[in-house]
């Protein structure tokens, strides 16, 4: 493993140097950090056909680890840090984040162990910053830079921690439909900025509610783009065995070979 992971930095110093690659040698931590957030996303596909296609993930999670190395090396070329220090800092996080595993701590449930990763998290967090007294919200540890998506579930989550959520999951549904009351209260006033404050204010509910049901949205929303695609690719091809095309089909003709599709 050393001797690979060895040739993979070899690798890529020589791409870094004068000798290697004009591309690789001009790239920066911000030029990069599209394709990071792009790698991250083929990953997650990968994940959801493991099974079928295994060696697609292996390769994903290779770009991932690139990407990695990558800023790791323009990092230590900048005399900020360097891998070692990527790794040390991660294998250290692991080993305190684990007192029930690396010290005295017992845990016998996996939300016990949740918690108090959240409260070394917090800690930790508190003696990195230097700012303990200054913070003002808990909201704060939530970037505000998150995909709006990943940011409303966590700041929920947030909140939930100190009691700030419903009681039960009814309370969540009876949310939703006073939210979708509001939506069509705003589209009947003609308020196009109004419409979009409550569409928003469904969005989040509906995170909320995923939250409450213990389902990742982002993980059940890439599912149903998934299913969407697959099946609209289907009625595509099932208008072409007719000798059709989607712009030549009529709405009924389309909603058949849907339905046709889902079977």
């Amino acid at each position: 493993m050393a001797d690979e992971f060895g040739k993979l930095l070899d690798t890529m110093r020589k791409l870094r140097s004068p000798e290697g690659c004009p591309w690789d040698r001009e790239q920066t931590h911000k030029s990069l950090a599209p394709y990071l957030i792009e790698e991250c996303y083929e990953a997650f596909s990968a994940i959801e056909k493991v099974e079928s296609d295994p060696e697609a993930l292996k390769e994903e999670l290779g770009d991932i680890l690139l990407q990695v190395v990558f800023h790791s090396l323009i990092a230590e070329e900048r005399g900020d840090f360097n891998i070692r220090d990527v790794v040390d800092g991660v294998t250290q996080k692991l080993i305190l984040r684990h007192p029930h595993v690396f010290g005295d701590e017992k845990f016998t449930h996996a939300e016990e162990v949740l918690r108090n990763w959240d409260r070394l998290k917090a800690i930790q967090r508190e003696i990195t910053s230097g700012k303990s007294k200054e913070q003002k919200s808990i909201l704060e540890s939530v970037p505000i830079h998150f995909p709006a998506l990943l940011e409303a579930l966590k700041l929920s989550k947030e909140a939930a921690k100190v009691g700030f959520d419903w009681q039960d999951v009814d309370g969540v549904f009876n949310k939703l439909e006073e939210e979708i009351n509001e939506l069509k209260e705003a589209l009947n006033r003609g308020q196009q900025f109004e419409v979009e404050e409550e569409m928003g204010d469904l969005l989040f509910a509906v995170v909320n509610l995923a939250r409450k049901l213990g389902v990742e949205p982002e993980t059940a929303l890439k599912r149903a783009n998934m299913k969407f695609r697959e099946r609209f690719q289907r009625v595509e091809e099932l208008l072409s065995q007719d000798g059709k095309n989607l712009e030549g089909a009529t709405l009924e003709e389309m909603d058949r070979l849907w339905e046709k599709a889902k079977k």
